[in-house]
């Protein structure tokens, strides 16, 4: 495998696409391999886990590809970006189907309240929450920067993490109520948002992941 690969795992949820474009366009011509095999993706220097749909949905199609056990690994000595489903099977549990997630960190993933989905005005929230929203960075971070606290990504989710460990917490959003939006430790950062679709604060955040020496 070429030096400085950036593997996007592939476990068949998410638009890995997208995601492997956007690196591409800012890698500064290191290698982007899209793929399922665990022996890629334990050579890479870098990992990414992307991830759409349902929780249950993803957690067994990454066993089932025998790829869970090469992305804990991943997680815990090479620098690891978790986007969507892929910063939410980080938690230990959610609530989407009632499932166990890899328990890399501590924690548990929520459905938004039905009861709390309103504006500040009274006007109802819709579930999922889909489109623009700010990003207000918690504590200073590699990859927050050249990034305006407040930058606005795009989310499209119905669920969100909840960190027992608040040191961990990176960025929050408010929907509602106030959420963890971005999560950090050690050699990992992971965002609910898709940054693959956020423009110029997302493939900011890409480029540095792609340069970060944790």
């Amino acid at each position: 495998m070429a030096a400085g690969t950036i593997a996007v795992v592939d476990y068949g949820m998410g638009n890995l696409r997208s995601v492997a474009k956007a690196l591409e366009h800012v890698a500064g011509g290191k290698p982007v391999l899209v793929t399922a095999d665990p022996a890629a993706v334990a050579a890479a220097e870098r990992v990414v886990v992307p991830g759409q749909g349902a929780m249950p949905d993803c957690m067994r199609e990454l066993e089932a590809r025998g790829l869970r056990q090469a992305v804990i690994d991943a997680a815990a000595n090479k620098p690891f970006l978790g986007i969507c489903i892929g910063q939410q099977m980080l938690f230990e549990h959610s609530e989407e189907g009632d499932v166990p997630g890899l328990g890399i960190l501590r924690g548990q993933v929520r459905r938004f309240p039905a009861d709390k989905m309103h504006t500040a005005d009274g006007q109802k929230l819709k579930v999922p929450h889909m489109g623009w929203n700010e990003v207000w960075q918690t504590r200073p971070h590699p990859l927050w920067n050249g990034i305006a606290d407040g930058a606005r990504f795009y989310f499209v989710h119905s669920y969100y993490v909840a960190p027992d460990d608040a040191g961990c917490i990176a960025g929050t959003t408010d929907y509602g109520i106030p959420f963890t939006s971005a999560c950090a430790r050690d050699n990992i950062f992971a965002v609910q948002c898709h940054p693959e679709k956020s423009a110029q604060a997302g493939l900011a955040l890409l480029a540095n992941f792609i340069d970060w020496k944790p």
